[in-house]
């Protein structure tokens, strides 16, 4: 009977529970029903307020997205040519190393060390669950070192330009820079010419072409200004050359974003840079010592016309601003394009010129006026195809996307 009883209660057990667990679903299936009432009547009351809302808040991300442009643009701006002036600065009042004045505006790249642990992390798990491929640690490295090299040339040669030539010439010069990223691009990444790129490197070309003929003589400026015409001849040489290299590197960037690394977010960007910088900073501190011109940076403090505090102040405020230029420039890049971010840059040649007449009392003679005139020209030709070039691409992405379409009709409604 023991026995009998036992296995009664160990049959009638499972049924017991059986029971109750068939009725949680029941409870949990009459909840939801009763949440998706609530729920369904809930949307329908925000069903009217639904669109007004997600219009104010498109509205106040367009605006917060334009105020960091805005931000971003007037770093490339102001402090792009807060140092181009104070890199001439160092040498009108003495200074006389040219890897010196190379080394500021590459080896201050710490400071973009707290952007970068910043920004980096936000895109991490995106970009490798996207892109599980990645280059390889020696493909990269001869990327970080071949364009790091590329950079210490090219920053180098600007600072012989920016010794030998009067800062508005200088700038003028290195307009080319645009001409020279077009050309590149059309052979590296397959820019198509069309009449207004044509136009821009055309313009752009003569603009710079105008100032081998300009005479930079005693007479016409001021002691500061004063140099000789072989001097003038290396110095143009020179920056042609930088400009070159310039946009030599912008062609190659984009070519190893599409081709290497395969994708062109703000922290691939930001290992660029970084990695770059450091190679380039590296190389040049060895130019430095190796030239011997290291030797003479003690007597070049102490012979500073405006004093060793002001020498310190100017190599140091140097290579902030150029670092927050370079800021400047990778939130065009992350907010808009890499384009958008070349073309406001460029935007400062005429910028730098009228500030040297005023700081430096450069002369404008008529042919650096014309050479002027063309350039923002030219500036404005390649502007113009940027933005024909932006309105397409996004035409496009609107066309195959149907969300996209479907919001912008909603909006235009």
């Amino acid at each position: 009977m023991a026995k009998l009883r036992r296995n009664t209660r160990s049959a009638t057990l499972p049924e017991t529970f059986f029971t109750i667990h068939m009725a949680d679903p029941q409870e949990v299936h009459l909840s939801k029903i009763a949440n998706g009432v609530k729920e369904s009547h809930f949307l329908g009351d925000n069903s009217f307020h639904g669109p007004m809302n997600e219009s104010a808040m498109s509205r106040k991300k367009m605006y917060y997205s334009w105020f960091r442009i805005v931000i971003h643009s007037a770093l490339v701006l102001v402090c792009g040519s807060a140092a181009t002036l104070l890199g001439r600065l160092y040498y009108e009042k003495g200074g006389k190393s040219k890897w010196m004045g190379t080394l500021v505006q590459l080896g201050g790249f710490p400071i973009l060390l707290p952007y970068y642990f910043i920004t980096a992390p936000k895109n991490l798990t995106t970009n490798n669950s996207i892109h599980p491929n990645q280059p390889s640690a020696t493909m990269l490295a001869f990327v970080y070192v071949s364009i790091g090299l590329l950079l210490a040339l090219g920053f180098y040669l600007y600072s012989v330009g920016l010794w030998y030539l009067p800062v508005s010439t200088y700038s003028l010069i290195c307009s080319s820079q645009l001409a020279f990223n077009a050309l590149f691009s059309y052979f590296l990444n397959s820019l198509k010419f069309t009449p207004y790129m044509v136009s821009s490197l055309v313009l752009l070309t003569i603009s710079s072409t105008l100032l081998v003929v300009q005479n930079e003589s005693s007479s016409d400026d001021s002691d500061s200004t004063q140099i000789s015409k072989k001097k003038y001849v290396i110095g143009f040489i020179a920056t042609i050359c930088a400009s070159a290299g310039y946009g030599l590197w912008l062609s190659l960037t984009q070519l190893v974003f599409k081709k290497v690394i395969k994708r062109e977010t703000l922290k691939v960007i930001m290992d660029m840079i970084i990695y770059t910088f450091l190679v380039g900073t590296c190389a040049i501190i060895v130019g430095l010592f190796a030239s011997g011109e290291w030797h003479g940076l003690k007597n070049e403090t102490k012979e500073y016309e405006t004093g060793k505090a002001s020498y310190v102040l100017n190599l140091t405020f140097t290579a902030i601003f150029w670092q927050l230029f370079t800021i400047g420039c990778l939130g065009l890049t992350s907010e808009v394009s890499s384009l958008f971010c070349n073309a406001i840059t460029v935007l400062r040649v005429p910028l730098v010129p009228m500030l040297a007449v005023i700081f430096f009392h450069d002369k404008m003679h008529g042919i650096k006026v014309i050479s002027m005139m063309l350039a923002i020209w030219g500036i404005i030709s390649y502007l113009y195809q940027q933005y024909i070039d932006d309105t397409e691409s996004k035409n496009r992405s609107t066309t195959h996307d149907p969300k996209a379409s479907a919001s912008l009709e909603w909006v235009h409604k």
